[in-house]
C-alpha cells in the first residue's frame, strides 16, 4: 500500500508540474517585444519558418546587429534559407550566419555560445517556439554560465497549443508531454551536475548528445 500511495503522490506532483509547464508555454506568446541586443539567435526545428521569419523581423527592425541560424539542414545553402526568410539582399548578405554543426538542442547551445564568443556578444535574443524555449533557455545557460551573458527569450506560438483544451487533441498533448518530460531530464542533469564542480564553459558531456531535435 505505502508503495502505491507514493506512486500516486510522484503521478500527481507530475501532473501539477505539467500543467504549471504548459500554462507557462501558452502564456508566453504572444511574446513582449524584447530589448535591443548584440545578436539574436533562431532555433531551427518543427516550425523553423515562422522562427526565422520572426528573427529575421528582430534584425530588419535593428534589435541586433547580426543573425544566427542555428542547426540548419547541412543540403541547404544559403539561398534556400533566403527564399524561407526572405529579407532584403544587403542586410542577409551583411548579417545573417548559418549554424550547420546543431542536431538537436544541445547542439544548438553549444553553437550558440561558439557564435557569441567569436563575436564577443554578450546580449542575445533567443527565437525558438513557445514549448521548445524552456529547455532550449535550461541549455543555454548551461554552457553560457559566464554572468556577462544576457539571453532574453522571444517565443514563436504554435498554435495547436494555444486552445484552452489542448489536451483534447493527441497531437498536441503528445507534444506537450513530450518536452514536459524532456524538460524534466534536463532540470534532473542540471541538478546532479551542481552537487559537484562544474567547468563554466564545459556545457553539457558528450553524453547529452543524445537529447532528441525538438
Amino acid at each position: 500500500m505505502k508503495s502505491i500511495a507514493a506512486f500516486l503522490v510522484l503521478a500527481l506532483i507530475w501532473f501539477a508540474g505539467l500543467l504549471a509547464f504548459a500554462t507557462r508555454v501558452q502564456q508566453s506568446t504572444p511574446a513582449p517585444y524584447p530589448e535591443a541586443a548584440q545578436g539574436v539567435v533562431a532555433l531551427t526545428g518543427a516550425n523553423s519558418n515562422e522562427r526565422i521569419a520572426a528573427a529575421m523581423d528582430l534584425l530588419q527592425d535593428g534589435m541586433a546587429q547580426r543573425l544566427l541560424i542555428s542547426g540548419v539542414n547541412r543540403d541547404a545553402t544559403r539561398e534556400d534559407i533566403r527564399n524561407v526568410s526572405k529579407p532584403a539582399r544587403r542586410l542577409y548578405d551583411c548579417c545573417v550566419d548559418l549554424g550547420f554543426t546543431a542536431a538537436d538542442t544541445v547542439g544548438n547551445a553549444r553553437e550558440t555560445a561558439d557564435w557569441a564568443r567569436s563575436m564577443r556578444f554578450k546580449n542575445l535574443i533567443i527565437v525558438t517556439a513557445d514549448y521548445h524555449m524552456p529547455r532550449a533557455m535550461l541549455e543555454l545557460r548551461a554552457v553560457m554560465r559566464e554572468p556577462q551573458f544576457q539571453l532574453q527569450a522571444y517565443a514563436v506560438p504554435t498554435p495547436a497549443l494555444k486552445a484552452r483544451r489542448w489536451w483534447r487533441s493527441p497531437k498536441s498533448a503528445r507534444l506537450m508531454v513530450v518536452e514536459y518530460c524532456k524538460y524534466l531530464a534536463i532540470l534532473g542533469r542540471e541538478a546532479v551536475l551542481g552537487l559537484g564542480p562544474r567547468d563554466p564553459a564545459q556545457g553539457p558531456s558528450t553524453a547529452d548528445a543524445a537529447q532528441q531535435e525538438d
